[in-house]
């Protein structure tokens, strides 16, 4: 197979060795989700076992990460990550407490199941054309905001894990005082490592940042050294092919199932449009083979419930590598192969995932970059400008990306009809109204 032709890679201006730069990148930005998803899920919020095996979990991660990144790529052909996503997870275990509660006898199995009829609903809503639909639906300015929201969102997480913001009571958060301790410090190090490498157009910029910072995190102390190189998880209660669908089949467990459908459509179209909009790679006000990128998304997640795992969705990790010049699906393959190579060299790649200043520095450069679209928001027509400020806002604000979108799906018609401007507006967005309302009581007010 010529990799030149299969990808394309002239026609995107990229090369063999940028779209491997690209995924090594997107991966090591990604990492700490091999070891944060099982910590999360086989614990509940009270710190009580779910029954989860956390190693099993970490298999379940790493091969459906892979494999589900690897059809995005080799299907779909965008330069997009998938893997279990973060709250998404924390909405499976909020799901597993209650079923527990309720007294159902397999209530992580019966998650799975919910998992897995999520998983398909999406692929029936892929197959009918309709989460392509909505994309098609948005105007520029409301996908200029979603990429901006979403911008914002990484700085923020960036910006936390680097150890700059804390959590304050009196104003939610704060910057730190101890910013000349350790981990504050190796940020302000890889950042400026990243920074000047990239204006002086090194390739591989975040790349060899996150690298730089791995070593001096190592002779300093500040993480462990690995006592082996290669090791496998040692699984003693397995998690594939364990999901209950017949007891998720309930309908008292219907709202579980809603707030997964919505959940995941939102973050994903958001995550999506957010990336791609970067990119460049939306044409015509149309994002290329969309269909097949969401139905991507849509057997991802499928895939995880058999393995055993939460939600599988899109990374907006993956604008590291956009960043750093992946255009193509021989990203996701790099990134696949790289969740495979973990699971054999798990104890090397926990260094780099365990300490998040790590990779800290890379979230806040990737989020100045797709800031820069907000000169796309119409901001001289207030219809289009106060619905895409919303989501700006709303996505690091409410710190989630579907309930950022509802703020500007929600307020975007009732702006144009007040306006008398209805005609100005795709009539797919009533409809996408009502189902953030519904997302909005499911999720927040049921």
């Amino acid at each position: 197979m010529n990799v030149l032709n299969f990808f394309q890679l002239k026609a995107h201006g990229t090369t063999v060795r940028t779209e491997i730069v690209a995924g090594l990148t997107t991966f090591f930005t990604m990492a700490y989700i091999i070891f944060v998803n099982p910590a999360v899920l086989a614990t509940d919020f009270a710190g009580q076992p779910t029954g989860m095996d956390p190693q099993a979990v970490m298999l379940a991660t790493c091969v459906a990460a892979a494999i589900a990144t690897a059809i995005m790529g080799l299907y779909a052909g965008y330069p997009i990550a998938q893997a279990p996503g973060m709250g998404n997870n924390h909405l499976f275990v909020s799901i597993v407490m209650s079923l527990t509660a309720a007294g159902v006898a397999h209530a992580w199995q019966t998650a799975l199941g919910m998992v897995f009829i999520s998983g398909v609903t999406f692929l029936l809503l892929s197959l009918l054309g309709v989460r392509e639909a909505i994309i098609r639906a948005l105007s520029p300015s409301m996908r200029a905001g979603i990429s901006v929201g979403i911008g914002l969102f990484i700085t923020f997480i960036g910006l936390r894990n680097g150890g700059w913001i804390v959590a304050n009571p009196g104003t939610l958060v704060s910057l730190n005082h101890h910013v000349l301790e350790a981990g504050p410090m190796l940020f302000v190090f890889g950042f400026l490592v990243m920074t000047a490498l990239h204006a002086r157009r090194v390739t591989g910029s975040i790349l060899i940042g996150i690298l730089l910072s791995s070593l001096i995190a190592l002779a300093f102390g500040l993480v462990e050294t690995p006592r082996a190189i290669i090791g496998l998880p040692t699984i003693e209660n397995p998690a594939v092919f364990q999901l209950d669908v017949r007891s998720a089949l309930s309908l008292t467990f219907l709202p579980f199932i809603v707030m997964l459908v919505f959940t995941d459509l939102f973050d994903t179209i958001g995550t999506l449009v957010g990336v791609t909009e970067r990119a460049g790679l939306i044409q015509n006000n149309t994002l290329p083979r969309a269909k097949r990128a969401l139905m991507s998304d849509a057997i991802a997640t499928i895939l995880g419930s058999l393995l055993g795992t939460s939600t599988v969705t899109s990374y907006i990790e993956s604008a590291s590598g956009v960043e750093q010049g992946g255009r193509t699906g021989l990203v996701g393959v790099v990134v696949a192969l790289c969740f495979l190579i973990a699971l054999c060299f798990s104890p090397l790649i926990a260094v780099v995932a365990s300490y998040p200043p790590i990779t800290a520095p890379a979230l806040v450069l990737v989020g100045l970059f797709m800031a820069s679209n907000i000169q796309n928001v119409a901001w001289d027509d207030v219809t289009e400008a106060l619905p895409a400020f919303l989501i700006v806002l709303g996505i690091p604000l409410t710190y989630s990306i579907a309930d950022g979108l509802a703020l500007g799906f929600l307020s975007y018609p009732l702006i144009k009809l007040l306006a008398g401007r209805v005609r100005d507006m795709h009539p797919l967005m009533w409809g996408m109204a009502l189902v953030m309302g519904a997302y909005m009581v499911f999720r927040h007010f049921g």
